[in-house]
């Protein structure tokens, strides 16, 4: 694992397991790290000490590595995402740790939210057959809609527990047709299959000389070999704050604090603030260390205009140039948190980037059924975990963009405005004014 002359760092990879309950995602995690050396000797210790440790004798229970919660470690489930770091030679990683039970699908939604990559589990020996057809589990298919629908760049699928199956090549390929098909269905393209064991070790971090039917690479290499497309496209910097200084005196510093979304922005450009529609431009940009002639995306700054405009948080900087309108009507693929279901006409609070304005729920078009992964129009509303198409009445209009062409200005949450309970998650398929 030592980096060559030839290799390069790959920066940072965030990456999600996935799948149904019991499939292994915190045993694989934890193997990950243990093989990868990335487990202190002390902790190694309590582990072997682990009340609550499900192996034999001194085997090591990797899955308390990830389940922090007692809870979690009473029942043997991961009910919250858990985040681990660890480095190799190549690039950083951060996991997310996400439940399996159904119950917990809004944490699942949470974690992937943010990752690159998404690690698809599935248990060797809970797989069915079906009139001659291999049939995966129901919470596999709905794991797998919601990395389509945040559309996470890489999808790996792990065929775990191959220990328990006598490492057979022909279970591997009828798993891997079976999921093939099902990606078919999603649209999910470049899928990856490994077939692992996260107790034994097998193909997680070195080969395994039990599979020697399989070629290809284990899932750490695969890992640390995936690209990761950088943010690009248009400007975007939601204002998060607007910060005074000395407001009483003639050189009054006023700016504009927040993130750099996408693009970049540099002193001078000409801006327009949506979703007013003002001009201005920018005479400074303010970085943690002092002046910067440039910011690019994932920068946190502070923008001063030339111009003294009506700016607030929640306003949104764009180039000049931009086509961008803002919108009151929104289509979008929500996931459903909340044990209330959905009322349509109700209003409720939308956060999107940096803006909270009211929004009224016109209509559910479809709903996903996970086993048929067919949208189905005779539901009228949503209950907690369901995934489903929704219009969107916004009571002031909001400067966004589609979740595909700007994942960080096209997503939003909801918000109950009588519980303050985050309700919901949404994607933003399409736009209106």
């Amino acid at each position: 694992m030592s980096l060559t002359p030839h290799q390069e760092d790959l920066g940072v990879l965030r990456f999600i397991t996935a799948g149904s309950v019991d499939d292994g995602k915190s045993t694989l995690i934890g193997r990950l790290l243990y093989d990868s050396k990335s487990v202190l000797t002390d902790q190694l210790s309590a582990l072997a000490r682990a009340k609550h440790k499900r192996t034999a004798g001194e085997d090591i229970d990797f899955s308390l590595l990830t389940d922090g919660l007692e809870a979690e470690r009473e029942q043997g489930i991961t009910i919250d995402v858990a985040y681990r770091y660890f480095t190799t030679a190549r690039r950083k990683f951060i996991i997310a740790d996400t439940p399996g039970h159904e119950q917990y699908t809004r944490n699942m939604v949470t974690g992937a939210s943010t990752a690159h990559a998404a690690i698809v589990l599935v248990d060797a020996t809970r797989v069915t057959e079906v009139g001659g057809r291999t049939e995966l589990l129901a919470q596999t298919k709905r794991h797998s809609a919601i990395v389509k629908l945040l559309g996470l760049q890489h999808v790996i699928v792990a065929i775990n527990k191959m220990d328990l199956v006598d490492y057979s090549e022909t279970t591997f390929d009828s798993i891997r047709a079976a999921y093939l098909e099902l990606a078919q269905l999603l649209g999910l393209e470049g899928v990856r299959f490994v077939p692992v064991s996260a107790l034994k070790g097998d193909n997680i971090v070195y080969a395994s000389e039990r599979m020697p039917w399989y070629q290809d690479e284990p899932l750490l290499d695969l890992l640390e070999a995936l690209p990761v497309a950088q943010s690009g496209g248009e400007l975007r910097f939601p204002v998060q704050l607007v910060a005074r200084q000395d407001g009483s005196h003639a050189d009054d510093f006023r700016g504009y604090m927040g993130r750099v979304e996408s693009g970049s922005v540099r002193v001078g450009q000409a801006l327009r603030v949506l979703p007013a529609g003002r001009s201005a431009s920018v005479a400074e940009i303010v970085g943690p260390r002092g002046l910067l002639e440039e910011a690019f995306a994932g920068q946190c700054v502070t923008i001063r205009l030339t111009e003294d405009v009506d700016v607030s948080r929640g306003d949104t900087f764009v180039a000049a140039e931009s086509a961008l309108a803002p919108s009151r009507k929104l289509s979008a693929d929500v996931c459903w948190f909340d044990e209330d279901a959905l009322t349509p006409q109700r209003k409720y609070l939308l956060k999107q980037a940096t803006s909270t304005v009211y929004v009224k729920i016109g209509s559910v078009d479809t709903v996903l059924d996970v086993s048929t992964l067919l949208h189905g129009t005779d539901k009228t509303t949503l209950a907690m975990n369901d995934i489903g198409r929704v219009q969107l009445s916004l009571q002031k209009p909001v400067a966004a963009d589609t979740y595909d062409e700007n994942p960080a200005t096209g997503a939003f949450v909801l918000i109950d405005e009588a519980t303050h309970h985050t309700v919901a998650a949404g994607m933003i398929r399409a736009l209106a004014a």
